[in-house]
């Protein structure tokens, strides 16, 4: 029997570090790198942020679409991984009373550069609060999603606009003006489709030739694309050429993570809190 896709998609990105971010080698990959062989030359890496982005976009039309009005949240989603991955942020401490994920406040851990003017920027407005707000909260305040205008100051804004530059620095896209009959709008054409093509493929394996039926064990940064691509509303886009058996494999792994109890997952050793707690604020 056939199977019907829809021309959606979605995806969540998780990344994952408690080690020192100038000492871990995990985190110096988050920040951008990763040594080849020979550790004579870097490479450089996306964040999770402009790999999401990159998997929402049209790659001749540049531009997401205009019906995905999942993609705003899921980025600032994607923004606190990446803070937590590379031990900007944590979770408080659980006490002798074991709170759950999503009422555990965010602590500010390191103010070390991360080299991303938004990531630092975001940095700096948990930095600058207090008392604390838990990730849910703080996904909302960066969205620009709060009803309180003294907090409006902490939205950050064009963020998609300033993540496709990122992209065109990197060489991935380039910029161009198109003409929509009513306003002229700029645009990002993917240009270089073996980038995008890496993030499609390493989506693709974890779910299937790669699979380990078990979360914990899976490369935590690419559970977290996994997850907030999903959340994001870009998922099936990375599986739009797979087979329909494929499909169908693949979609069915994707569900099985979706039903997991973040909860349990991170008490787990080596986990990651933040991650868990992003993922918990986006299935719940």
């Amino acid at each position: 029997m056939a199977t019907r896709r829809s021309g959606q998609l979605v995806q969540r990105t998780v990344a994952s570090s408690d080690k020192d971010p100038d000492t871990n080698p995990d985190v110096e990959k988050a920040e951008g790198y990763e040594s080849d062989e020979a550790g004579d030359k870097k490479e450089v890496r996306l964040t999770l942020m402009e790999e999401v982005l990159l998997l929402g976009l049209k790659d001749r039309e540049g531009y997401t679409s205009f019906w995905n009005d999942c993609i705003s949240s899921g980025l600032r989603g994607c923004m606190m991984i990446e803070l937590g991955l590379r031990g900007r942020i944590e979770l408080e401490k659980t006490g002798m009373r074991r709170r759950s994920l999503l009422n555990r406040k965010v602590i500010f851990k390191s103010e070390n550069p991360t080299g991303d003017v938004l990531l630092d920027e975001a940095l700096r407005h948990i930095k600058e609060t207090d008392p604390p707000d838990t990730v849910q909260n703080w996904i909302e305040l960066l969205s620009g999603e709060t009803w309180n205008p003294l907090k409006l100051r902490f939205q950050l804004r064009n963020v998609r606009e300033r993540l496709a530059k990122n992209l065109v620095e990197k060489g991935v896209l380039t910029t161009e003006k198109q003409n929509f009959l009513l306003f002229d709008m700029t645009t990002h054409p993917v240009i270089d489709s073996s980038m995008k093509q890496r993030v499609v493929k390493r989506v693709q394996d974890a779910v299937l030739c790669k699979w380990v039926n078990d979360p914990n064990r899976i490369d935590k940064r690419c559970l977290s694309l996994i997850y907030m691509a999903h959340s994001s509303d870009v998922l099936e886009n990375a599986f739009a050429a797979l087979s329909d058996d494929d499909y169908e494999l693949a979609m069915k792994r994707v569900r099985e993570l979706l039903d997991i109890d973040p909860e349990v997952e991170a008490q787990k050793p080596n986990s990651n809190d933040i991650m868990w707690c992003v993922i918990a604020a986006f299935i719940k």
